[in-house]
């Protein structure tokens, strides 16, 4: 009873009605204390195999995005186009594989920075994040 009460809260602090549809897409994300890295359209798969049941596309974006901007998804960017989403919010680093297009993540200790630039004016640096991109080890290739 406290897990649904708990998506019920995070709906509503998010500006979200708790509709079957929302609350389908919170059960996926925070039934476990795992935490896991997907695309929109992964989650979609995700749902369907859970629920037999398919979402909008329009529908899983505009949750996700509230939830993100709330604080309990974290947004990465792999390269323009892509993003990835992390129910793991804390600071973190990742390996991004680039064959199999997964995300692995990195404690925050495993990565030392000695050096960073002193930030624009008016702004503080907020976190520092470092994404790893792993390919296939190809001996033919330089």
């Amino acid at each position: 009873m406290q897990y649904i009460e708990g998506i019920y809260q995070k709906l509503r602090s998010s500006g979200l009605r708790p509709t079957k549809q929302r609350i389908q897409i919170s059960k996926i994300l925070f039934k476990s204390n795992e935490t896991f890295h997907f695309t929109i359209l992964d989650l979609g798969k995700m749902i369907k195999k859970e629920f037999q049941e398919k979402i909008s596309v329009a529908t899983i974006y505009n949750t996700v995005h509230a939830f993100q901007k709330k604080g309990y998804l974290k947004e990465i960017h792999i390269d323009g186009n892509r993003k990835y989403y992390d129910t793991n919010t804390n600071d973190h680093h990742h390996f991004f594989d680039e064959d199999s297009q997964t995300l692995k993540d990195l404690d925050k200790s495993e990565i030392h920075i000695s050096k960073i630039p002193n930030s624009p004016i008016n702004k503080k640096i907020k976190s520092v994040e470092v994404l790893i991109r792993l390919a296939n080890y190809n001996q033919n290739q330089r």
